[in-house]
This record gives structure tokens, C-alpha cells and sequence, in this order.
């Protein structure tokens, strides 16, 4: 039976109630309604719809908003009350979640940081902390004090005071260095072993304790012993002379036989040790090492290998530590009294790289030229030779063959070797070199005669043999490896200081800095001059403005100046004609400077002045035959060096290829192997010829003899090196995709490049030597050219092989240029998105222009008074036969000062399809120019001083390219 309440009780049914549930008004329900409400299955208790879940939900949201309404209007004492009631009806999940809400809405403040936080962060912020504050800490709860008696705390405080642990902590031991540290702090005066050992709970016997002191006791009595032998020596001898040749420090007493225990002398020649053998059952005592009586003798002679013998047997009984750094000492016996020293310039290239290749026998000191002076240099050599002779001292500094640069601003030439600091600093270097030693300086002096004029010079004034370079042609300090004066085949001056392997890869590595140097200058020089300028500009306007006005600096001129000179000579003579006498002063004075210029320009083109400065500034060689066999000595060792290096790809490269292809186990196909090795083994038979034909030139060898000849004949034979420059590109690319595809091939590679056998160079290095040849050639034939009288009949053949040298380097120039012109294609072509195929025959790039885009806000204005507003930034690409503009941003990203810039194609258009017009000045627009092309223009503003420059540029290739069209077919 269905109820329905029509009298609003505190417990009856509202009307939206039953509209809810389908009951209109409160009138009784029919029988259709009845169906209706026993589909719902509804309770009047709850009136909750249990299977109508749209209907219960809504319902439930009536409720919640009911509640919340009278949630508002009741007191704070009420709402808790609610709360405490609601809370104790839910079940463990349900206040579980509560909990978590809370924690989220209204987060913990007092809370433990190192509960939450790493512990290496709290680690860290405990660090901080002082010794008390961190014994304070430890009082708080048992975490913090696990954490604050960490070794990672204590160890540095204690160590910071020189308390250091006796021993070797275990893994699991927790707490030792702050007991450590409490324990010394308690008795820093002294603190005994053993009960250092109790204190730290160690299972350190009596045994290991007694040995200890046995040791403490035996370095005590050697520290004594050297002590009194250094006094005894400083009052026989001065120090500044103990060491050397003639103090008679290494005079010893030879005594012929040496029993199991004999007294000897090793370096403590006043002092008698008594040296024995340990046997195993023997009781380690202070007597074991040392005689009970200490006695002095006259000083006994003993030979070396007695002596090295019977020290060693000595120091093994040191403790280990003590031992491994004698031991190092000498390894290979008694410390050599004479070793190799090497003075390394810190401006020299890559001079970390040759100080690593020093051999570990001689002694490197490394100084920096731009604060040092001849004393100091002197006192770092002394210092590192401390009291010893050298048998040799090498120099590793700049200098070229006319002179040497020790010192940055401080040249050693013929000029001023005789000053008194120059000439006393080469004296006193001598005394650091044994009789009958050397010096050898790594620049090449005895290729010019100014150079051998400065080694004479030094010979007669020292004594000392000194050493240096022959070679002249071989680039970065190759020339190192060439023949040097008074060399013997084995004591070869770099090898005496460097090793083999690692000097090979520094003189490499010039190589390559020295290319690098060059495209750093050649991309930094605009900068720089622009820099220069800025500077330069700087300094004279503040130098003009502090001494003159600025009405005066607007009224002189350059022209005033030269006018002010003009009428100075004017006045100091009787002229009776002053205005022609001014004219041919001026005239006069612009002539000088054109000649000054014209010389200038041609001193510094001609490269065979450049390299016949020596020659002509100094003294000529009295027999020039010598100079020329000297000269086709070094061509014919150069040309074995490049012969060994083309064999060189031959055996490592060539051969093993081959032979797998052989043996059906091919790295490469036999296709790959011709291409890339077939223009390179012709080269090294051509040069192989070459070579011959110059050692039996040298046999011959007569003042007659010519050379010129060879190099004509094999000038015509340079076809073969056209070849391989012609498919140079092709070969590395074929290198570059086997070795991307071929993992055998990529293998292969690994295993041969740079190795020993390959002078730490790889494959492609190798293939790079004929194109570096050809100028070696040339640097060769200059020198002996400038060596060859006029009348000497290979005078005119040697004039031809530069001429034809000369053609064939330019076509090498050319060679490098159209390849270098092809990557800028390709870059410029990568550079600018959306940007159309670029790369074409005779196509490459003239210039890069950055422009402003303008925009005439009325042409209806005459063009004295129009305004333009800025639209774009554009940037112009002008090649000779197009013109590629593209629109430039600039976009800045956060912590970082160099933007990114982009550029998005816009148009190109054809040089003889392109009007330029400039537009004058004025007080709205400046350095204007206006661009017309077949379907659009553009009004572009530049920089004041790129303005010309750029049309200047852009009219000259408009004007080669409509003359290309006019003569093209």
C-alpha cells in the first residue's frame, strides 16, 4: 500500500520530492503510476531508487546540497560536533582517505627534514655543523644520531688537524673516526699505538707493533746519517759547484774484493755503513741495518755496479712505502748524474702534447716566454739539474733559420749575441753541460746562412757543439726530422729527448692546428680590422677632443695637415714661385707613398724573395757547389721520406686488400680497391723513378751536375697526378660509403690507422701528401734557384721546372677552390629552409649582405620627405649569376648569448633580370638602395660603411653576367 503525505510534518515529503519519483502533486497515485513505482523499487524510508542509477544520483546531489545548506548555517561547536559524529560512522578505508586529503589540503610544517629529505643531502647539511654541534645533534633521536656519527662527517675534521686513522677501518665499522677524533682530542700531545689499537677495538699484534718501531727507528738513523753526509760535503765543497765534473764528489776508492759484508760508500762518502744480508730467522734490531759503530773513513773507490747492487739490497728492507719511491728512483740502477734536458717553450703549438712525449729519462722544464728573462730561464735550468751536469740540453721555442726567440720581445740573432746578458747567459748554460756534450736547438738555423753565422758565433763563444736542423721545405715543424749538423746515425737528437711514436703525433697535430690557425685568421681578419678600427678611432677621438674644441676638430682635415707641411717648407726658403713650389710638394710626398706601397705589395708576393731573405741579408756561402749538394742532399731525402710514405699505403693498405681478395675472404671488391688505390700506386711509381733518378744524380755528384732536368721530365709526366686530383673527391667518398656499409672494411680501418707503422696517420692523411708535395717542390727549386749562379747551366733549367711547377700548383689552387666553392653551395644551401637546388656548374658565392626591409608609408610624397617604417630583416646571398634572398629571425634562447638565427627562403632572381637604383639620403631614410626584380622590388637599408661596398659588388656581377649572356651561344 502506497502513503503519500499531504500535511508538511517535520517528517513528510515535499512536493519536488515526489515529482522526482513521478508522483504529481501529492494526489493519489493511479494504477499506471503504481507499475511505475514497483519498477523503481523505491523505499519511503529513504526514498532511494536502487536500480535507476540517473535518478539516484540526482537524488543524491539533492541531499548533499541540502546537508551543505544546513552545514552553513550551523555554529563552529555544531559543524565539529558533525564532523566527530560523521567520522566515528566510517570505516577504516573511508578515514584512511580522509587522512590523505587532509595531508594534501593542509601540508605537515613540523616535520623531521631528514625523513624526507636524501641522505646525502642531509649528510651534507650536517657537514656544516662543528664537532660539539654535531655531538649535540646526535643527542636528538636515534636517526639523527646514526646519521651524525657518519665517517663522511668526521673523516674530514679530523684530517683537517693532521689525525689521521692507525689503521685500515672495516668495511662494518660504524662510528671510528668521530671515537678517533674524540680520543685525540682529548690527548693531542701524544697518543700511544696501543692504545690507539684498544680504543678502536683492532686485532693489531705485538709483533706488527715491535716492527713499526723497528722501521720508525731505522728512518730516524737514515735521515741522520744523510744529514751529517750533506754537512760534510757543503764544507769540502761550495754547493754552486757539487755535482759537477770537477768537484770531485764522484771520486771513490776502488777496492778490489767485496766479502758478504763490506763497508761501502754510497752516497754517503764520509760515513761507513755496514750493509748485510736479512735471513728469515734473524730478529729484526736496529743492528741488522747498520754496524754499531759509525766510523769515518777516506773516501773508498767502488765500481758502479757493486755499488747499485749493494743499495738495493739496503733499500729492500725499507718499509713499503719508502721502497716503491726509491725503487722508482732506480729502477735501472743508481740515478743518472748526467741526464737529457729539454727547455719547451709554452708558446710553441700544442706543447702539452710534447711535453707528454718526453722520454721519462730526461728532464722537461716548460716556461712561458712572455714573462720570463734570460736569469729566470737560467735559474729554472739549474734548478731542474739541482747541483748535476747534462749530457745535453735541448731548446724548443719559435724562431725561423735566422734567428732564435727564447723570450717573447727578445730575439737571438747575429746582431746582438755579443751583449753582455746574451753573451753571459750562453756562457753559464755551457757549464751546465758535461764535457764533451751539446746543445741542440729545434729551429732550423743551418738553413740560411745568417743561421750558421749564429751557430758559429755560439760554438766559438761556449765551447759546445751546438746542433740544429737542415730542412727547410717539409711545413710544420717536420723539418725537425731532417739531417742535423754533426748527427750520428745513433744519437738522433729528437729521440734523445722525445719518444718516436708520440712525437710523430704532435708534429701531426701542428699540422693540423697550423690549418686551423690559418682559416681562424682568414675568417677572423674582417673582424678584427673592424675591431682595430673601432679602437683605433676610440683613442684618437679622445686624445683630440681632450686637447682641442670641437669647432676645431670639425675645421681640420687630412688635407690640412699635409697643406700644413707644404707651407712649413715654404717658409724656410725664398721661393718665387710658392704656388708650383707647393704643387710639386704635394705631388712629391704622394709619390713617395704610392712607391712605399708598390714596394710593400711586392716584397710580400714574390714567394721566392720570402724565402731568399736570409741569403740576401746575410754573407753568401764562399763555395756555392757546397750549398747546392747540400740542398739536392735534402731533395733527395725528402723524396725518400714521401716514397716511404706512398709505400707506406701500399703494404698496409694495398697488399693485405689484395690478398683477401685471394683467398676468397674479399674485405673490399676488387671494383672499390682499383678506384681507390689505382691513381695513388701510379703516383708511387712515377716517384719512385723520380728518386732514382736524383740518387744517381747525388752519386755523380759534380759542381757541374744538373737537377733542373729530372724536374722537367718528370713536370711533363704529371698527368698521372691530375688523375688522382681530378678523382681525389670520388675516392673519399668511396672510402667514406664502404666503411659506412661494409662493417669488415670499417674493422679493417681501425686496425691499421694511425699506428706506428702508419706514422699515426690514417688513410685519407696518407692520400693528402701529394697535393702538400707539390709545394715542398716548389720551396726546393726556390732555394736552388737562389744557390745556382747565373751562369751555371742548370740555371735555365731550373727557372723552367718553377714556371712549370708554379702553372701546376695553380691548377692545384684551382682544384681546391671549385670544391671549396661546392660546400659553400651546399652549406649556404642548408642554411636557408625552403630554398631551391643551388648547386650548379661555375656557380659560387660572392658575397653575404645583412639588409633592413623598408616599406614607403606614402609614395604620393615627393622622395625627399617620404617615411619608410622597418618590416623585415633580410639577408642577400649574391652568387655571379643570381642574387637569393631569404628572410632573416632572430630568436634568443634563455641563458645563452649567441641567438639563433634562421633564414626562410623568399625569392632568387637573375642577375640580368635584377635593377638596382640607389636612393639619396635624407633626413628620413640613409644608405638606401632599391632592388627590382621581375614580380616584386624591395627598399633595403644597410649599414653606412657596407653600403658601397655592396653595390659595388653587386654591379660588377651584374655587368660579368649580362656579358656572359651577350657572348654565350
Amino acid at each position: 500500500m502506497t502513503t503519500v503525505y499531504t500535511a508538511h510534518t517535520p517528517y513528510s515529503i515535499k512536493q519536488w520530492h515526489l515529482e522526482s519519483l513521478g508522483i504529481l502533486g501529492g494526489y493519489p497515485v493511479t494504477s499506471s503510476q503504481n507499475q511505475t513505482m514497483d519498477v523503481f523499487h523505491t523505499r519511503f524510508s529513504t526514498w532511494t531508487p536502487f536500480e535507476n542509477k540517473t535518478l539516484n544520483n540526482q537524488l543524491f546531489q539533492e541531499r548533499i546540497r541540502l546537508i551543505g545548506h544546513w552545514f552553513d548555517l550551523w555554529m563552529d561547536k555544531q559543524r565539529k560536533q558533525f564532523l566527530q559524529w560523521i567520522l566515528s560512522k566510517c570505516n577504516k578505508s573511508q578515514l584512511k582517505f580522509a587522512q590523505m586529503w587532509l595531508l594534501e589540503t593542509i601540508p605537515m610544517t613540523e616535520v623531521d627534514f631528514t625523513t624526507l629529505l636524501p641522505r646525502f643531502i642531509s649528510l651534507y647539511i650536517f657537514s656544516f655543523l662543528n664537532p660539539k654541534d654535531l655531538c649535540a645533534a646526535a643527542q636528538v633521536n636515534w636517526h639523527w644520531k646514526f646519521l651524525t656519527e657518519q665517517d663522511s662527517l668526521w673523516m674530514p675534521k679530523a684530517i683537517k688537524l693532521g689525525w689521521f686513522l692507525p689503521y685500515t677501518s672495516e668495511k662494518n665499522e660504524y662510528g671510528v673516526w668521530k671515537q678517533h677524533y674524540i680520543a685525540c682530542a682529548t690527548n693531542p700531545d701524544y697518543f700511544a699505538p696501543k692504545k690507539t689499537a684498544e680504543t678502536h677495538r683492532t686485532n693489531q699484534s705485538k709483533a706488527e707493533h715491535e716492527e713499526k718501531m723497528h722501521e720508525k727507528c731505522l728512518r730516524k738513523t737514515l735521515r741522520e746519517t744523510w744529514a751529517l753526509h750533506k754537512k760534510e760535503l757543503f764544507k769540502a765543497h761550495p754547493p754552486w759547484i757539487s755535482g759537477t765534473r770537477h768537484s770531485g764528489f764522484h771520486r771513490y776508492k776502488f777496492q778490489p774484493n767485496l766479502p758478504q759484508s763490506v763497508h761501502v760508500q754510497a752516497r754517503w762518502p764520509a760515513t761507513t755503513l755496514l750493509i748485510k744480508n736479512r735471513s728469515p730467522s734473524q730478529k729484526d734490531t736496529p743492528s741488522k741495518y747498520f754496524s754499531e759503530e759509525v766510523k769515518f773513513e777516506p773516501k773508498a773507490k767502488v765500481p758502479v755496479e757493486a755499488e747499485k747492487q749493494v743499495m738495493l739490497s739496503s733499500f729492500k728492507y725499507l718499509p713499503k712505502r719508502s721502497c716503491q719511491n726509491i725503487s722508482q728512483t732506480c729502477l735501472n740502477g743508481v740515478p743518472s748524474l748526467q741526464p737529457h734536458l729539454i727547455l719547451i717553450s709554452s708558446h710553441v703549438p700544442a706543447y702539452e702534447m710534447i711535453l707528454d712525449s718526453v722520454k721519462p729519462e730526461a728532464i722537461s722544464v716548460v716556461y712561458e716566454p712572455s714573462g720570463a728573462t734570460l736569469e729566470s730561464l737560467l735559474y729554472y735550468v739549474q734548478k731542474a739539474l739541482d747541483g748535476r751536469t747534462a749530457k745535453s740540453i735541448g731548446i724548443l721555442s719559435d724562431g725561423d733559420s735566422r734567428g732564435l726567440t727564447l723570450i717573447q720581445g727578445y730575439r737571438i740573432s747575429s746582431k746582438n749575441l755579443l751583449k753582455p746578458e746574451v753573451k753571459g747567459f750562453w756562457e753559464k748554460l755551457r757549464c751546465c753541460v758535461e764535457e764533451g756534450g751539446h746543445i741542440d736547438i729545434f729551429v732550423s738555423l743551418a738553413a740560411s746562412e745568417a743561421g750558421m753565422e749564429v751557430l758559429s758565433q755560439l760554438s766559438h763563444l761556449t765551447g759546445v757543439l751546438f746542433r740544429t736542423p737542415t730542412g727547410i721545405a717539409t711545413g710544420s715543424y717536420h723539418q725537425l726530422l731532417s739531417e742535423w749538423l754533426g748527427n750520428q746515425k745513433d744519437n738522433y737528437p729528437p729521440f734523445l729527448y722525445f719518444t718516436e711514436a708520440k712525437l710523430l703525433v704532435w708534429l701531426r697535430f701542428t699540422e693540423l692546428l697550423e690549418d686551423a690557425l690559418k682559416a681562424a685568421r682568414r675568417n677572423l681578419r674582417p673582424y678584427f680590422c673592424d675591431l682595430q678600427k673601432h679602437v683605433a678611432g676610440k683613442i684618437i677621438g679622445q686624445i683630440m677632443f681632450d686637447t682641442l674644441s670641437w669647432s676645431e676638430v670639425q675645421n681640420h682635415q687630412g688635407i690640412a695637415q699635409a697643406l700644413a707641411d707644404g707651407l712649413t717648407e715654404l717658409s724656410r726658403g725664398n721661393q718665387e714661385n710658392p704656388l708650383e713650389f707647393l704643387s710639386h710638394f704635394l705631388m712629391k710626398k704622394s709619390i713617395k707613398k704610392e712607391e712605399f706601397r708598390n714596394q710593400v705589395v711586392s716584397t710580400a708576393s714574390t714567394r721566392e724573395a720570402c724565402v731568399g731573405v736570409s741569403v740576401q741579408s746575410g754573407k753568401r756561402y764562399e763555395d756555392t757547389s757546397d750549398k747546392r749538394k747540400s740542398l739536392a742532399r735534402e731533395l733527395l731525402l725528402s723524396e725518400g721520406n714521401y716514397v716511404h710514405t706512398l709505400e707506406i699505403v701500399r703494404d698496409v693498405y694495398v697488399k693485405p686488400l689484395n690478398a683477401a681478395l685471394a683467398s676468397n675472404r674479399a674485405i673490399l671488391n676488387s671494383l672499390s680497391v682499383q678506384l681507390i688505390f689505382t691513381d695513388i700506386l701510379c703516383i708511387l711509381q712515377l716517384n719512385r723513378w723520380f728518386l732514382g733518378e736524383l740518387t744517381e744524380r747525388l752519386k755523380e755528384w759534380s759542381p757541374a751536375q744538373n737537377i733542373g732536368e729530372v724536374f722537367i721530365t718528370f713536370g711533363h709526366q704529371l698527368q698521372t697526378y691530375t688523375n688522382f686530383f681530378n678523382n681525389y673527391a670520388v675516392i673519399l667518398k668511396t672510402i667514406d660509403k664502404c666503411r659506412e656499409t661494409i662493417p669488415v672494411f670499417r674493422a679493417f680501418l681501425r686496425r691499421h690507422d694511425r699506428t706506428v707503422i702508419t706514422s699515426m696517420r690514417s688513410l685519407q692523411d696518407l692520400l693528402l701528401c701529394p697535393s702538400k708535395r707539390i709545394e715542398e717542390y716548389l720551396n726546393l727549386l726556390y732555394a736552388l734557384k737562389l744557390h745556382t749562379p747565373a751562369e751555371h747551366t742548370d740555371r735555365e733549367d731550373v727557372t723552367a721546372a718553377i714556371k712549370q711547377m708554379e702553372q701546376y700548383r695553380d691548377y692545384v689552387d684551382q682544384l681546391k677552390q671549385n670544391v671549396g666553392r661546392d660546400d659553400q653551395l651546399l652549406s649556404t644551401q642548408s642554411l636557408i629552409q625552403g630554398c631551391p637546388h643551388l648547386l650548379k656548374a661555375n656557380r659560387y658565392l660572392i658575397r653575404t649582405q645583412k639588409v633592413v626591409q623598408l616599406n614607403c608609408c606614402s609614395e604620393r610624397v615627393s622622395m625627399p620627405y617620404r617615411l619608410y617604417e622597418h618590416t623585415h630583416d633580410l639577408t642577400l646571398f649574391l652568387f655571379n649569376d643570381i642574387l637569393v634572398i631569404s628572410l632573416c629571425s632572430i630568436s634568443y634562447k634563455p641563458f645563452e648569448w649567441i641567438p639563433k638565427t634562421t633564414h626562410h627562403f623568399l625569392a632568387a632572381v637573375k642577375l640580368h633580370q635584377l635593377l638596382v637604383e640607389d636612393i639619396p639620403d635624407s633626413k628620413y631614410i640613409k644608405n638606401a638602395f632599391f632592388l627590382q626584380g621581375p614580380k616584386c622590388h624591395w627598399i633595403c637599408s644597410t649599414e653606412e660603411d657596407d653600403k658601397f661596398p655592396w653595390l659595388s659588388a653587386l654591379e660588377r656581377a651584374i655587368n660579368c653576367s649580362l656579358q656572359e649572356d651577350i657572348y654565350s651561344p
